[in-house]
């Protein structure tokens, strides 16, 4: 995230940072300082904080009396209701739009935008990558023809790419953009219940792709340190402590 002279607005700044996220720039957890922004953006620290507040009401990034701005680190759970509300959304979208029929602008711009994915999978621009295939959401939103919906997808899946940059076992890039492709494919046939339940499975997919089991349970590794010793460790751990001081009681004899 480099200086750029043209970000004059709160809002121009809050769309930079979101960005950033989207494209795993920033990770979570990152401070965001107001004075190494405002140096960063050429703008006051005031701008800076009434950019960072927006974020906040957002849920993208959290503040903290004594130690500054933060980026979120989304739990679980979290995850978990930004993926509803995700879903929620698209396929609700693409519910609606059963009663008309998809403009040839429309998907020609998601062919586009595919066009873009599959060169960046192809590159070794990571960040690039993260950022297309969030974004497809978004411009398929936007195609629907819903620009309000689409700035709440886009803070949605700034979320959900937090939560993957922390619990994802892989990128899984290839698999999502070939679902980005077979729901482009869906639209333009004019088959729009099948484009819904591509969407749904595709949703289902990436959540499922995300080791949320590994921080379910913030206690997990204590629970597992204090658990009951079963009978037959203890007796092992006898065994090996007899052992032991057989051996000790060995070395000492003149």
């Amino acid at each position: 995230m480099g200086t750029n002279p043209s970000v004059k607005s709160s809002s121009q700044i809050a769309i930079r940072i979101t960005e950033a996220i989207l494209a795993k720039q920033l990770a979570p957890g990152t401070r965001l300082g107001e004075q190494q922004l405002a140096d960063l953006f050429g703008v006051s620290r005031t701008l800076v904080r009434e950019a960072l507040t927006r974020l906040m009401a957002r849920g993208i990034v959290t503040v903290s009396a004594r130690r500054g701005w933060f980026v979120i680190e989304p739990t679980p759970e979290e995850a978990r209701e930004a993926f509803e509300a995700r879903r929620v959304i698209e396929l609700g979208l693409l519910r609606q739009a059963r009663m008309r029929p998809i403009p040839d602008e429309a998907v020609r711009q998601l062919r586009e935008h595919i066009v873009r994915e599959e060169a960046a999978i192809a590159g070794a621009d990571i960040g690039a990558r993260s950022y297309l295939l969030g974004d497809f959401h978004v411009c398929l939103c936007e195609c629907l023809g819903n620009s309000l919906l689409s700035e709440t997808l886009r803070d949605l899946t700034a979320r959900t790419t937090l939560t993957a940059m922390l619990h994802q076992s892989s990128e899984q890039a290839e698999d999502s953009c070939s679902e980005h492709v077979q729901i482009v494919e869906a639209l333009e046939r004019g088959d729009l219940e099948q484009a819904e339940q591509l969407m749904q499975h595709h949703l289902q997919h990436v959540e499922s792709g995300l080791n949320q089991v590994r921080s379910s349970d913030p206690l997990e590794p204590l629970r597992q340190a204090l658990a009951p010793v079963s009978r037959d460790a203890t007796v092992k751990t006898a065994a090996v402590t007899d052992l032991m001081s057989h051996r000790s009681n060995q070395t000492k004899r003149p």
